[in-house]
């Protein structure tokens, strides 16, 4: 018998309608986080002007301080986009793990049912117990992967970009040190 993929989820019972919330939370972060990317490389000048300005209007130190104060209000600012990865990790980590909760307690269901009514009268019973656990392995697994994917990809993304700050900031100071 096939089954639609809400059935499916209403099959997984409630490990499911954790992993679904989970699962929309993750991909609307990375979704987020992607068109975050996309935009930063575009701002990349701006907030270079930007950071400098400002650094250069609240303080007239020496250069060294103030190369040290542009360094930190860069590292600030990126630090800021970060926010969310984490999110995404933890999903990626604990998605297969809550499929595996999802197995153990279809399992132990089935044999439940077993010790209650029987192998031969709980037979149905016994069944739905794993479907409920391969439901919630697939349901974790499925989870899962995208989100490890994606977390990775969006790691790689976030350093080239701190990268290009990095030499867009270390330019900057070389031009005006020269000047």
């Amino acid at each position: 018998m096939k089954h639609t993929l809400i059935e499916y989820i209403h099959l997984g019972g409630y490990v499911m309608y954790i992993l679904v919330i989970l699962n929309i939370l993750g991909l609307s972060i990375m979704l987020w986080k992607f068109l975050q990317i996309k935009i930063e490389n575009r701002r990349i000048q701006k907030v270079v002007t930007n950071i400098f300005t400002t650094v250069h209007k609240e303080h007239s130190y020496t250069c060294k301080k103030v190369e040290n104060e542009i360094y930190h209000s860069a590292s600030a600012y990126l630090l800021k986009l970060d926010f969310g990865m984490n999110t995404i990790k933890i999903i990626a980590t604990i998605a297969p793990i809550l499929g595996l909760l999802g197995t153990v307690i279809g399992v132990l269901q089935s044999f439940e049912t077993i010790s209650t009514a029987g192998f031969s009268q709980g037979a149905d019973l016994f069944a739905s117990g794993i479907s409920l656990a391969l439901i919630t392995t697939i349901g974790g697994l499925i989870v899962s992967l995208p989100h490890y994917v994606g977390f990775n990809y969006l790691t790689g993304s976030f350093a080239k970009l701190e990268s290009k700050y990095e030499k867009m900031i270390i330019n900057r100071i070389t031009r005006e040190t020269l000047m």
